[in-house]
């Protein structure tokens, strides 16, 4: 796809999400949006598919008609096939085309709004049947209750039942116009729009609609760097994975990932992350996204990863229990982080699922680096007993949604071939500034990526500094302590100055004598106090 057709794609599905801009606040209109997006893609999936399977009968799956047994025959033969290989079914009558065309004609001027086109049963129904339609199959709990957030009997989409249809159908109709393609598996059309109307709805959202979502150059840098030493991996995990758009990015930076693993607290996030999934075409049962809290139940415990990346909801807060003292993945440090940031604790929790030859990846705020009290002590263990850190980098302020505050990233692996210093790179003066937010650009995640693969010591920009002198410093790992920034003020030539200032007071001598001179062929008094003559006495 061209750079123009994808600004001309995103242009007219942000013309869409405006229809329900008015109705609702980003992060509701945001539900729905995708909601609908998603429900296309699953129909034209299923039809695609089902068309293949009926190449030979000279028929298409839109074609047959529910009335008929023959046909009835052929559909339920469709329907054991693609729950077995998609994870779901719709009928030919349950398609997104079919609901679109069927509430196109309430947008007709000649219709009288008699309720012969109200599609909203029709498609909560049809939600519904998705989701039942998984029920016994391996993909039950990749299904269950996907269209919960979806409420199309909610009073945000109109004042009365007939406003509600009314406003679906106009979506409906005006989604079902957008070819995403599916064909040219290469092109990925409707993922990226996907992710671009996630990142739209976040950017332009705040805090509140932004929490799910790691800018997509910050998801880049970590999915680049998980994957800058080994590009085939068994099991990449999140433990905080939002929409899924990170673990997304590291499976499109990979030659191969075989399965995806993730947990999210929230559960309308949950929902759509696991849409996210499906939508970039990952298997049902290539992915294992569980909705539950990570640090207090954690849902992947027995598995080790290749690859684990994250960006946990910054200096959260969380129990502390002092019963995860006797939790393998903090009891070895004989510490828990503060209940009131909960930093550290993911840190420890994603050290614990590391495989032996994992890399791992981490965004975290800046105070994580210096912190000290049990902050500290667990700082100092990982890079003093198990020497697991590998990297820190500064990132610019002002990257993410809804926070200004800078952050970093920590790289950490458990068999290091650099086992003698930690490497630091400053790139917090490295961005571009549109509008109010702060962007990375490739080539300044060329350039971090790069520095961090080989390891090179640049001058105001990166230092390979030794665990000698991170121990002197006590383990505070801020990083102007070990790269120098330091830009030292131009010389100041005196001698010069003084010159320059010699010169400009016998010019202004100068110049107050000519305007005396024509002050008294006025007969006026000068401007400026004149020095009394001279005494001859």
């Amino acid at each position: 796809m061209s750079e123009e057709q994808r600004r001309l794609l995103q242009q007219q599905l942000w013309n869409i999400a405006n229809t329900l801009r008015g109705k609702m606040n980003a992060d509701e209109f945001r539900d729905y949006i995708l909601g609908f997006i998603f429900y296309k893609y699953l129909s034209e999936k299923i039809e695609a598919y089902a068309d293949e399977i009926l190449a030979g009968d000279g028929v298409t799956f839109a074609a047959l008609q529910e009335s008929k047994q023959d046909d009835m025959d052929m559909i339920d033969a469709v329907q054991e096939a693609t729950v077995e290989h998609l994870g779901y079914f719709l009928r030919p009558s349950e398609l997104f085309h079919a609901i679109a065309m069927k509430g196109s004609n309430q947008l007709d001027s000649n219709n009288q709004g008699d309720g012969h086109n109200f599609i909203l049963d029709d498609l909560t129904k049809i939600l519904k049947n998705i989701e039942q339609s998984t029920l016994g199959s391996e993909s039950e709990d990749d299904f269950s209750n996907l269209f919960e957030d979806l409420d199309l009997r909610s009073s945000k989409l109109g004042a009365s039942e007939k406003a509600k249809n009314e406003l679906v159908a106009k979506v409906l109709v005006h989604l079902d116009k957008i070819d995403f393609n599916l064909s040219d598996t290469e092109a990925d059309v409707l993922g990226d729009a996907y992710e671009y109307l996630i990142g739209e709805f976040a950017s332009g959202a705040g805090k509140k609609a932004g929490e799910f979502y790691t800018p997509q150059p910050v998801s880049t840098l970590l999915a680049k760097l998980v994957t800058s030493q080994k590009k085939t991996l068994k099991a990449v995990y999140d433990p905080t994975c939002g929409s899924g758009s990170l673990l997304l990015r590291v499976k499109r930076e990979a030659e191969k990932v075989e399965k995806i693993y993730g947990q999210e607290l929230n559960r309308t996030t949950y929902n759509l992350a696991r849409m996210n999934m499906i939508l970039h075409d990952v298997h049902y049962a290539d992915f294992d996204i569980r909705q539950e809290d990570t640090l207090e139940h954690p849902q992947h415990l027995d598995l080790r990863f290749d690859a684990i990346v994250a960006n946990p909801p910054f200096s959260a807060q969380w129990s502390a229990n002092p019963l995860f003292m006797s939790d393998e993945r903090f009891s070895v440090y004989g510490r828990l982080a503060p209940s009131s940031k909960a930093d550290m604790a993911f840190v420890q929790h994603m050290l614990y699922q590391l495989a032996e030859d994992g890399t791992m990846a981490l965004v975290l705020p800046h105070g994580a680096l210096f912190r000290g009290g049990a902050e500290g002590h667990i700082r100092q263990y990982i890079i003093e007993k198990m020497n697991a850190l590998d990297a820190v980098i500064g990132l610019p302020a002002n990257i993410f949604y809804g926070t200004t505050i800078p952050t970093c990233v920590l790289v950490f692996k458990k068999c290091r071939k650099e086992p003698e210093d930690v490497l630091f790179i400053d790139a917090s003066q490295h961005f571009d500034k549109v509008k109010t937010q702060n962007v990375l650009r490739p080539e300044h995640i060329r350039t971090i990526v790069s520095t961090y693969m080989h390891r090179k010591n640049t001058p105001k920009y990166s230092h390979r500094a030794s665990l000698a002198s991170i121990r002197a410093n006590d383990y505070n790992l801020n990083i102007p302590r070990y790269v120098d920034t330091f830009e030292a003020e131009a010389s100041i030539d005196l001698a010069a100055i003084t010159a320059q200032l010699a010169a400009l007071a016998a010019q202004e001598q100068a110049t107050d004598k000519t305007i005396a001179a024509f002050c008294a062929e006025l007969g006026i008094a000068p401007p400026f106090a004149t020095a009394k003559p001279e005494s001859h006495a």
